[in-house]
Parts: C-alpha cells; sequence; structure tokens
C-alpha cells in the first residue's frame, strides 16, 4: 500500500509502526531512495509528491516521509489537485508516508480523497485513557503477542497497573520480562520481581486522600518524586482511581446491585474487583466523589502548563483531603 497516514500523540507506538517501511528501504541506497521532509519545507507536500512517483533507484523501494503535515488542518486548492493527480500514479515499489500528532479534520476534500483512496492506509496513534483498562489489557496482550512471549492473565493485569498506557515503558519491560523468563509464560511473580509498580503507590496515595489523611498524601507524593515517578503518571493513577469510585458509587446510590453492570458502567475489566471496590466506596460521598473529578482536572491543567509539579500535587492533594474531611 503506497500511502500511509499515521497520526496522534503516541510518538513510540508510531515509530514502530514506521519501522518496518523504513526496513524497505535497501540500506545500500538510502541516500537516494529515503527522504524525510520537514514540517518547515516550502511547499513540502508538493515536494513529497514528486518524489513519491519517482521510481526508487536501485534495489529496495523508494519512502518519502512528510513530517508533521499540515495536511491534517488545512488543504490548499492547489494541494488538493496535486494530491488528486497524484496518489493513483503513486508506483507500488514507492511509500509516502505522512504523520502528524492532529487529528485529520473530516471536513477536508483532502481528508476525504484519502480515506477513499484505495491505496492509503490511515492508523491513529493516540494513548489509551488510563481509566479504559480493559482497552490497556488488550494493548498488553497484542504488544506480548508481537514480541513472541506468553504473559499469564494476573500478570497482564499487573502489567497494565505499573505501565498504564505508556507503551514505550511496556515494550521496554515486556523485553526484560522476556529475558528472565524465556520460554515460559510471564507471571504475576516475574512482574513483582522485576517491574517497578510505582502505580502501586500512586493508588495509596488516592486512598490516603480519601480517607482525608494529608500527612500520609505528602508523604506519598514525596516518595514518588523521589522515585523520579512522572507527575503527569501520578495524576493518571490519581483520576484512574477517582473515576473508578465515582463510577461503582453512583450506580450503588441508584439502586444497582448487579456486578456485571455495574463492572461495564465504571469500564472495569475484573468484576470480581468489585467486592472490594464497594467497601471502599461505602464511606465516601457521591458529592465529594464529583468534586474530586474537578479538582483533579484543575490540576491537569496546572501541570501541564508548566506549574511547578510538586508545589501542584501537594497543594492539589490537600484540598481534596480536605474535602473528603468533609464528606
Amino acid at each position: 500500500m503506497p500511502v500511509y497516514w499515521f497520526w496522534g500523540e503516541d510518538d513510540f507506538a508510531m515509530q514502530r509502526a514506521i519501522d518496518p517501511l523504513r526496513s524497505r528501504v535497501d540500506a545500500a541506497w538510502e541516500s537516494f531512495n529515503f527522504e524525510k521532509i520537514p514540517p518547515d519545507h516550502e511547499d513540502g507536500l508538493l515536494a513529497a509528491l514528486a518524489q513519491a512517483v519517482t521510481p526508487p533507484f536501485g534495489a529496495g523501494d523508494r519512502l518519502v516521509w512528510l513530517a508533521e503535515t499540515a495536511l491534517a488542518q488545512r488543504c490548499p486548492d492547489d494541494w488538493l489537485r496535486e494530491l488528486e493527480r497524484t496518489l493513483p500514479q503513486i508506483p507500488d515499489n514507492a511509500i509516502l508516508l505522512l504523520t502528524s500528532r492532529q487529528k485529520p479534520d473530516g471536513r477536508l476534500k483532502s481528508t476525504k480523497l484519502l480515506q477513499k483512496a484505495k491505496n492509503t492506509e490511515i492508523q491513529e496513534f493516540s494513548p489509551i485513557p488510563p481509566w479504559k483498562t480493559e482497552e490497556l489489557l488488550q494493548q498488553v496482550k497484542r504488544a506480548a503477542q508481537a514480541m513472541k512471549v506468553k504473559i499469564k492473565p494476573e500478570a497482564a493485569e499487573l502489567l497494565v497497573n505499573a505501565v498504564g498506557n505508556n507503551t514505550r515503558q511496556l515494550y521496554s519491560e515486556l523485553e526484560k520480562l522476556q529475558l528472565f523468563v524465556g520460554d515460559r509464560p510471564i507471571a504475576k511473580e516475574d512482574i513483582h520481581h522485576l517491574v517497578s509498580v510505582s502505580t502501586q503507590s500512586s493508588l495509596e496515595l488516592a486512598k490516603a486522600i480519601s480517607l482525608g489523611q494529608i500527612s500520609q498524601a505528602l508523604k506519598l507524593i514525596a516518595d514518588l518524586i523521589a522515585r523520579n515517578e512522572n507527575p503527569l503518571r501520578i495524576h493518571a493513577s490519581l483520576v484512574t482511581q477517582f473515576r473508578l469510585w465515582l463510577w461503582v458509587k453512583l450506580m450503588l446510590d441508584r439502586g444497582e446491585r448487579d456486578d456485571l453492570v455495574i463492572a461495564k458502567a465504571a469500564d472495569l475489566g475484573n468484576p470480581k474487583r468489585l467486592f472490594f471496590i464497594k467497601k471502599e466506596v461505602q464511606p465516601m460521598g457521591l458529592k465529594a466523589l464529583q468534586k474530586s473529578l474537578q479538582l483533579l482536572l484543575e490540576q491537569e491543567t496546572l501541570l501541564k502548563r508548566g506549574s511547578d509539579p510538586i508545589e501542584t500535587l501537594q497543594s492539589k492533594a490537600i484540598e481534596l483531603c480536605l474535602l473528603f474531611q468533609k464528606n
């Protein structure tokens, strides 16, 4: 398939998809047959299209990579005309790769053209939201399958808790585990031995906050930061846990008693965990849980705008603790 359009913010996963395309370019002829066009290149799209229809020199395929293309957000008429003329002409031994972090605007004629083109593949590489534990579990299983390593279900769940939606860390941990276990399946004991399950401490932080334990919450934040834990990962773990508690509490307050229904609403992959979660949410107020997500949204905004991460985590932890003390 000569044309690929990869978009999304998961750079590691995208690069893993790009590597096989790069491998189709013969190393001996790479200087002739591989071109990466930067986003600041004037008329980059037109240059990429012109190169894509040029047959490769020597052995292997030609790869033309237009990085961070603006085609996802705008398409002047001259670009559109050149796309319409050139796309069907790209030979089978040439590849046109378009990449962008932004989602293609579905209203643009260029997007519709590429979506309908028979020789085009569009693929998204966006991080899975941290609360979608079932999708994260499937991601772990796909990664293990791609690496030809077996992993037991309970070990896969523990690995999800450890790496969250960080695909780079996921593959790194699987490579380390693969070397350790050899031909046997990865078990949860292997995860405990080799993987730093920092999310567990983040969950302890969530528990301390829900109990209004300010000193314990501040201590856990200090411990996590001392272990070089990413503040946004700490935040993501808190969001995941408080969102789970909110959904379970909401369903219980509505009178729902079917564990399967509650698990589906809360996006909980293992309904058996509900026995413990119900006990956790019993003393929690619904309004406090609702307010907690608002405070966590404010925390995310501050972190992404460059506020001091330690001060932000500490101040919001105190606010959250006081919220649940009033519960």
